[in-house]
């Protein structure tokens, strides 16, 4: 088992989580957060459908970027944020259904680069089907505080 070096990760993520706008636009919701891994749930929002009625691809990448982008963040040193370097989505299926689970975990730690990937399901019912993967490079940064 994976050891976050911040004993208040959790806490962090799940106020960074909250900070995003974006995640809430869409309906996502932090479900999980362990060292190393994240687990972000998702409705699939009517202004978040492609012209066929399911769930865009941009959806399935913002929620899958974000799970792995915090499941690095579990790992990092308090005063440290993250970045994504790259991101590489191989869509597989259509996201079609009542919601949206991204996981996201990390491959290989590192003080300059973490190797990340998610994997994203689409859920309808009692029936999940993964239609996703992704893998990408995520940078840890020292924490600035942005001017508006």
């Amino acid at each position: 088992m994976t050891t976050a070096p911040d004993p208040d990760f959790e806490a962090r993520i799940r106020a960074s989580f909250a900070a995003q706008t974006m995640m809430t636009t869409l309906g996502a919701t932090l479900a999980e957060v362990a060292p190393g891994h994240v687990r972000i749930t998702s409705t699939i929002p009517p202004g978040a459908r492609q012209q066929h009625g399911v769930g865009h691809a941009g959806l399935t990448f913002s929620i899958g970027d974000s799970a792995a982008g915090y499941a690095a963040l579990s790992l990092m040193e308090p005063g440290q944020e993250v970045v994504t370097a790259e991101m590489k989505i191989n869509l597989m299926a259509p996201a079609r259904g009542d919601g949206l689970i991204a996981e996201g975990r990390v491959l290989r730690p590192g003080r300059r680069l973490m190797t990340v990937e998610a994997n994203v399901w689409a859920v309808d019912a009692d029936t999940r089907r993964h239609i996703a993967v992704m893998t990408g490079t995520m940078v840890p940064v020292p924490i600035q505080k942005e001017t508006p």
